[in-house]
Formats: structure tokens, C-alpha cells, sequence
């Protein structure tokens, strides 16, 4: 049984990347896999503030308390990393940033990560607003030497239910289904 990590970085409550992340979860086979979803704004994760005290430590604890423990205990077992988020001036939001900033703890050679999938919305209607956040992410697989198992984009979704009947809800449960 292959154990799938979800963070869900909006801030925006059953919004457009809520949506396209529960399409994703539907195709996903749940007596094939295990899923653990977090949600970044249910949690509370400070930012990193390079003191490097994870690295001198023989376990790799961060010198900050609070809830990124979790996350380090469930990312520990996981074989795939999904990432659903929105982007805001051309990036993900702050509180998943926090997150993302804070695997940089060497803890992260324990994980037996695989696979690597990003979902993302915005409300622009050009695709380039997602060049940082895919160079980010292309960045990502190279450096952990991981597998692409997807990366979607959704364009034109501003406001709460904007997302409903887009065509990308199918394609994210293909997405789920192919794992």
C-alpha cells in the first residue's frame, strides 16, 4: 500500500484549489493507497529562520515547536507528494511557503518520497503566471530526484465555484487514478 501526502495551501476555504484537490482524491484508489491530507491553514508551522540547529542535531529536530512535527512524521513514510495550491502574485501563498521552507531540514533524506505532483488555480487567464511555481516544481524533482506524476493547471477560477464543470476536475481524477 503506497502512502500519499496532500498539502492544500489556500487559505480559502472550499475555494477553487479545495475543489480541484477533492477531484484529485476521488480517483485515487483508497484500497491501493493511504492519504493523509493537510491542510496548511488548519496547522500552525512558523517560518524557518536558518539557524541551523536541525542540522546539529542528531535527530534533525527543528528548533521550532510546533505543528511541522507532523508533517515531518507523515511525510516519513509517504512515497508520493501532492501539492495543491493557488497562486498569489505569481506564487504559492505564505503559509504554504512556511511549509515548503522548513523540508529543507536534513530530516528529509529519511523520506522515501517518489513521486511529486503539483495542482494548481489562479485567476489570471494566462498560463505564465504559473512559470515561477513550475520552475520551482521542476527544480524540486531534479534536486530529490523524483518521479513527475503530474502537474496541473487551472487558469480563470477567481472566485468560490468558479472552478465547477471545468474540465480539469476530470483530468485531476485521471490524475488520481493513474497513481
Amino acid at each position: 500500500m503506497a502512502k500519499i501526502v496532500m498539502l492544500v495551501g489556500s487559505p480559502r476555504k472550499h475555494g477553487n484549489t479545495d475543489t480541484l484537490a477533492h477531484a484529485f482524491l476521488e480517483g485515487i484508489d483508497q484500497k491501493k493507497n493511504s492519504i493523509a491530507v493537510i491542510s496548511i491553514p488548519d496547522i500552525k508551522v512558523k517560518g524557518c529562520v536558518g539557524c541551523n540547529y536541525c542540522y546539529r542535531d542528531a535527530e534533525h529536530r527543528c528548533a521550532l515547536q510546533d505543528d511541522m512535527q507532523q508533517i515531518y512524521q507523515e511525510l516519513s513514510a509517504a512515497e508520493v507528494l501532492v501539492v495543491a495550491t493557488p497562486i498569489y502574485f505569481y506564487g504559492i501563498p505564505s503559509q504554504l511557503k512556511a511549509v515548503i521552507d522548513r523540508l529543507h531540514n536534513p530530516i528529509r533524506g529519511t523520506f522515501r518520497l517518489k513521486k511529486l505532483v503539483l495542482l494548481a488555480v489562479c485567476a489570471d487567464e494566462t498560463q505564465e503566471v504559473f512559470d515561477s511555481v513550475k520552475a520551482m516544481y521542476r527544480s524540486t524533482l531534479r534536486y530529490f530526484s523524483l518521479e513527475n506524476a503530474g502537474c496541473l493547471t487551472v487558469t480563470g477560477v477567481s472566485e468560490k465555484g468558479d472552478i465547477a464543470g471545468n474540465p480539469a476536475l476530470e483530468e485531476a481524477r485521471r490524475l488520481g487514478v493513474s497513481l
